[in-house]
C-alpha cells in the first residue's frame, strides 16, 4: 500500500493526515509532502490514525520532523488513536510521549497548554 498525505487548516495549525504505509518506500515522498504542508504553519497536528504500517524509516522521518519544528519553535502533536500501528510502534521506540494524543481535539488542546 502506498502512503497518502492530505492537509487542511485548523485554526492556527496545519492538520496533516497520513494514510497507508509510512515506511522505507514511502517516507521520502511523504516527508517532502509534509514539509511543503508545514512551511509557515503556526502549529502542526499530524494525524497518524489511518497509518496501516510504520517502520523505522517512518519513525526517523517523524523524529526529524519534530526536531526541525522544535528548532523553529513550531509546536507539533501527533494523533495516534488509542491503539493501532502508529501508537504501538512509537511507544516501542520510546518516542516522546508528551507529543502523542488520542484524537485531534486532544492534540489541538495540547498545543495551547
Amino acid at each position: 500500500m502506498t502512503g497518502q498525505v492530505t492537509s487542511e487548516r485548523m485554526g492556527r495549525a496545519e492538520l496533516i493526515r497520513l494514510a497507508g504505509d509510512l515506511d522505507v518506500a514511502t517516507a521520502p515522498t511523504m516527508g517532502r509532502e509534509i514539509v511543503s504542508c508545514v512551511r509557515g504553519a503556526g502549529a502542526v497536528l499530524l494525524d497518524l490514525t489511518a497509518v496501516a504500517f510504520l517502520d523505522s524509516a517512518g519513525v526517523r522521518l517523524l523524529d526529524a520532523l519534530v526536531a526541525d519544528l522544535d528548532r523553529l519553535g513550531t509546536p507539533i502533536r501527533l494523533v495516534v488513536g488509542e491503539r493501532g500501528p502508529a501508537r504501538m510502534t512509537l511507544q516501542l521506540c520510546a518516542f516522546r510521549d508528551d507529543l502523542l494524543a488520542v484524537d485531534v481535539a486532544e492534540a489541538a488542546d495540547g498545543l495551547t497548554g
